[in-house]
């Protein structure tokens, strides 16, 4: 009856063939009414505009991600954002990248290197660290400057790549709230990686949520 009435609840983990033991996972020694006030609302997920469909990057594409948009949109609460709109830099706008100048990493050009939107990135990050506070997890574009999770490319001040890691806005979100579930679109591809963030992103709802006030 237990695992029963959680997959009624939680139709997401049906589509995903979630077990018993699975469930207890998430919810290790809670009492049914604990989950109820737990789980009475959908868990909230930040998602890369782009991946929405939104026409935002830099060339004035998007990049629907069905999954995100048909599925997941269904179970959880979606909440756009795209840094470098934010930042107020435009579609279609310059690209840049990352250059990391001994200690320093800097957002420049790509073609022009005096654009620096450094100091503008970092703004939208204090602007949207409050949404953040009430995130449950995180699902940002691969290779973005901005919101790449492990893959983007960091180049050297000759222009050479020199290394690869995550963008200045996923970088300040690991800082700030080191737990909280982070994955890129490339991840959410195959079952394995859907499933695992799954049960990441509830397991830090239930956290979140027990440790606030009653």
């Amino acid at each position: 009856m237990r695992n029963e009435r959680k997959t009624k609840r939680f139709p997401v983990f049906q589509l995903h063939h979630l077990d018993f033991a699975e469930y207890e996972l998430l919810f290790p020694l809670m009492s049914d009414e604990k989950e109820d006030q737990i789980c009475l609302e959908k868990p909230v997920i930040g998602v890369s505009r782009c991946l929405l469909g939104d026409r935002v990057r830099y060339d004035g594409s998007g990049e629907r991600t069905p999954w995100i948009v048909e599925i997941l949109s269904t179970h959880c609460d979606l909440l756009p954002l795209c840094p470098e709109v934010e930042a107020g830099l435009g579609v279609p706008r310059p690209p840049v990248r990352l250059v990391r100048n001994d200690d320093t990493l800097a957002v420049v050009g790509r073609e022009d290197s005096s654009l620096d939107v450094t100091e503008a990135l970092s703004r939208v990050w204090k602007d949207r660290r409050n949404d953040v506070v009430g995130m449950d997890g995180l699902i940002l574009k691969s290779r973005s400057p901005s919101c790449g999770v492990a893959d983007t490319p960091v180049f050297s001040e000759t222009g050479t790549e020199s290394t690869r890691g995550p963008g200045v806005f996923t970088r300040q979100c690991v800082e700030a709230f080191p737990l909280l579930p982070l994955i890129d679109e490339l991840s959410l591809e195959n079952e394995v990686g859907r499933v695992s963030f799954l049960i990441q992103v509830f397991r830090y709802r239930c956290r979140r949520l027990q440790a606030l006030p009653h």
